[in-house]
Formats: structure tokens, C-alpha cells, sequence
């Protein structure tokens, strides 16, 4: 019974914290507009920055990712008073409260469940869970957005590229079979869902049609 009303608060947090979506409190709180109602729709940092400029864009990034890393703190911390007879991966945990933290944030109880891609709250879990892989990943993330200017496609690729790095760094680090099956799949989950999330994006890079950094909205 504790292990399972551990998992459940665990869970619950991280999907209530990712729920607070920074993009529309800012939005809301500093320019009394709703980014929703603007450019892609996503109430993320590209999002912001187009439509309201940096200062918008640095406070969205700097509460998404804090989030991010908040949850999994939060879950890691919880998960520590599972008893010791659990036999549950420590991963688990730190994994589980970071899927749940992107869900909240692309699926917001609080806002009527329309948020953002998941990217940044990703990029926070990460930094959590293995920053060892964050400068890996800001790399493929680089290499794709300056010769196309494409934040969507550097986000795309860098959400692909997570489990592969995970599986190496795990495959490296030598971790036990169970462990590592969890990392993989969790990261296949983070990546599948930030990729989902890019659905649209996706469609207008086949069209040619999608946003490059630097290029304004227009205004609904």
C-alpha cells in the first residue's frame, strides 16, 4: 500500500507542477494576452519570443526548465521512502515524474488542457536525470538549427537522438539490465512525445512552409 500511494503522489505531482505552463502565466501576467492565441498556438519559448520578444522568451525557458527539474527532484526525493523490499529500478521514479511533467505542460489541467511542445520541461528533467547528456544534445540541437534556422527541426532531432544517447551513456556507465531498460524506454517515451507534439511542425518542413528563428508571426 505505501509503495503504491508513493508512486500516486509522485505522479501526481509532477503533473500538477508541469500543469503550471510558465508561457501562459507570463503572457497573461505581463502583457494580458493569451500566447495561445498567437503564431503556432503553443504557449513555449519559440512561441514567446515571436510573439513577445525575449524577455518573454527567457522567463518561459527559465520556469519550463526549472519545472522540469523541480518534478524529478520532487519524484527522486519521494521515491526514496519506498520500502526496501519495493524491488523498483531508482530510475523509475525520476523517469515516470518526467513523462508526467511534459504531459502536464503540453496537457494542462489548469488551462484547459492546450499548453506547450515539452521540450524545455524535457530539457529540465534531463538536467535532473543525466546532464551529462545535455551538452550531447545541445549539440545535435545546434547542428540542425544554424544551417536551417529551424528550432522545430533542432527539437525534432534532439528528441530522436535522446534514447540513442541514453542507451550508449547506460551501455558505458554499465548499467544492470533492469536499469537500463527502463532509461530506454523512458527516454523512447520523453522523445516520442516531444516528437508528437511536433506533428505540425513536421508537416510544414515537408511543405516548406515552416518558421525559421528570427521571423515574426503575424498577429491573429
Amino acid at each position: 500500500m505505501m509503495t503504491i500511494l508513493i508512486v500516486l503522489a509522485a505522479a501526481a505531482q509532477a503533473y500538477l507542477l508541469g500543469s503550471i505552463d510558465t508561457g501562459i502565466l507570463v503572457s497573461k501576467c505581463l502583457y494580458h494576452d493569451d500566447v495561445r492565441n498567437h503564431g503556432s498556438g503553443a504557449a513555449g519559448m519559440t512561441n514567446m519570443l515571436r510573439t513577445f520578444g525575449k524577455k518573454a522568451a527567457a522567463l518561459t525557458a527559465a520556469g519550463d526548465v526549472l519545472k522540469g527539474v523541480a518534478a524529478v527532484c520532487i519524484g527522486r526525493w519521494l521515491f526514496g521512502f519506498l520500502p526496501a523490499d519495493a524491488a523498483v529500478s531508482p530510475y523509475l521514479g525520476v523517469y515516470m515524474t518526467a513523462i508526467l511533467a511534459v504531459i502536464g505542460h503540453s496537457k494542462p489541467i489548469y488551462f484547459g488542457f492546450k499548453g506547450g511542445k515539452g521540450v524545455l520541461v524535457a530539457g529540465g528533467a534531463i538536467l535532473a536525470i543525466q546532464p551529462i547528456l545535455l551538452p550531447f544534445l545541445t549539440a545535435v540541437f545546434l547542428l540542425c538549427l544554424i544551417p536551417t534556422g529551424m528550432v522545430s527541426l533542432g527539437s525534432i532531432t534532439m528528441a530522436a537522438a535522446y534514447p540513442v544517447l541514453t542507451l550508449i551513456y547506460g551501455l558505458l556507465k554499465g548499467f544492470a539490465a533492469g536499469d537500463l531498460a527502463v532509461c530506454v524506454v523512458g527516454a523512447l517515451i520523453m522523445g516520442g512525445m516531444v516528437i508528437y507534439m511536433h506533428r505540425a511542425n513536421i508537416q510544414r518542413i515537408r511543405a516548406g512552409k515552416e518558421y525559421r528563428f528570427g521571423q515574426k508571426h503575424k498577429k491573429n
